[in-house]
């Protein structure tokens, strides 16, 4: 398969949901359309089924700094460099527009795949609302 990640890719409401949960995510529904209207960008791939098999955002002021989000790809295609391709074409996009420092937050087992990436790794904090 070819890995042919695009920016802006059209993308349904519902079809990031759907691929969240097939990772084990909070499918975040109601994110979706909104999602597309606030970020800066997005880069998206399908397979030959046209299925949306890939993901993630950058988000942020469109100022010198944007957060990488949400980088998904479906149970059945990891592990064939679609993601490092996806945080490459991410990364290239934000170069383009002039972003000059882009984060990300991360589970620690995949370090090593954002340290492959360009990423340093650093401490950093998370506030989450308590229900």
């Amino acid at each position: 398969m070819k890995h042919e990640i695009k920016i802006n890719l059209p993308i349904a409401a519902n079809e990031v949901p759907n691929l969240r949960e097939l990772v084990g995510w909070d499918g975040r529904d109601s994110d979706y359309p909104t999602l597309f209207e606030r970020c800066n960008f997005w880069a998206g791939l399908r397979d030959e089924q046209n299925q949306l098999i890939a993901f993630g955002y950058v988000a942020g002021m469109g100022l010198q700094h944007g957060d990488m989000e949400d980088i998904i790809v479906h149970p059945e295609f990891q592990k064939e460099g679609i993601g490092e391709s996806l945080v490459r074409k991410l990364l290239q996009e934000a170069e383009r527009v002039g972003l000059e420092i882009i984060t990300l937050t991360y589970d620690s087992k995949h370090t090593s795949f954002y340290t492959r990436s360009g990423f340093t790794p650093c401490s950093g904090g998370l506030w989450r609302r308590k229900d």
